[in-house]
């Protein structure tokens, strides 16, 4: 009989088109998947605790996993899993859980930070995006907290995708500022695609003046994409925590 397990992860997205395997593009589930399938001696099939979008990082992810062998989390272990891996992905836990537990479907909420550099750095570019000049940071955190009044976030999804409903509940928005870097983190029960990017990218637009708190308003009722700003680059977005009720683990 198979044990279900959850792997707790981290990846540097930069060189992988998001995580959910695709035809001719190299994704983080489908390295997984090969490598386990090697190291375990059967095939393996990871379930991922969301679809994140190429060049998106995970400091912290959640995906679950079948597997007649028993799998312990020690560290002589986990070296062997993490050797067999390439760079950009590390294994940080093998968990035990219910065999019903589902790293998508039973996660609590998600929390995402989009980094973003004031000034130009030479070594963490890779990691933000670069803004330049002034902006109002009162109106970007009065935006923030507008969005907990909402659940419909239509107007900062991307179109046509396959979700059945576009609603969600923000439990925290926030921005942190110092002189040189800017940072949003949100956490929300569930994300839509390219939700985050687009909120920054809105909030951005506020910040320089070019809209208003009320267009941020009208922007989210209209639930209508074209209304909302660009979004910005993926490499800047990096999903920090994933929560789970304590009973799915044993």
């Amino acid at each position: 009989m198979k044990t279900r397990y959850f792997i707790k992860l981290s990846f540097k997205g930069t060189n992988y088109h998001g995580w959910q395997v695709q035809p001719n593009a190299i994704t983080v589930q489908q390295v997984l998947d090969e490598d386990l399938s090697l190291l375990l001696g059967e095939d393996i099939t990871v379930t991922g605790c969301g679809r994140t979008d190429t060049g998106v990082h995970a400091r912290v992810f959640y995906a679950h996993m079948d597997c007649s062998n028993r799998l312990t989390d020690d560290l002589e272990f986990l070296f062997r899993i993490n050797n067999k891996l390439p760079g950009d992905i590390a294994i940080h836990r093998i968990i035990p859980v219910r065999q019903d537990a589902h790293a998508r479907f039973d996660a609590l909420s998600r929390t995402y930070e989009y980094h973003i550099q004031r000034r130009k750095e030479v070594f963490t570019s890779e990691y933000a995006h670069y803004v330049y000049g002034t902006l109002d940071f009162a109106s970007m955190q009065a935006a923030s907290d507008m969005l907990k009044e909402y659940t419909d976030f239509t107007s900062f999804s991307k179109a046509d995708t396959d979700t059945k409903t576009n609603h969600c509940e923000v439990y925290t928005a926030q921005w942190d500022i110092t002189e040189d870097t800017m940072a949003f983190t949100i956490t929300a029960d569930r994300f839509l695609r390219n939700m985050v990017r687009a909120i920054v990218g809105t909030m951005l637009d506020l910040g320089f003046g070019r809209i208003s708190l009320d267009d941020i308003r009208q922007i989210i009722e209209s639930r209508n994409r074209s209304n909302a700003g660009t979004s910005v680059p993926a490499k800047g977005l990096f999903l920090t925590d994933v929560q789970y009720p304590k009973e799915i683990f044993l």
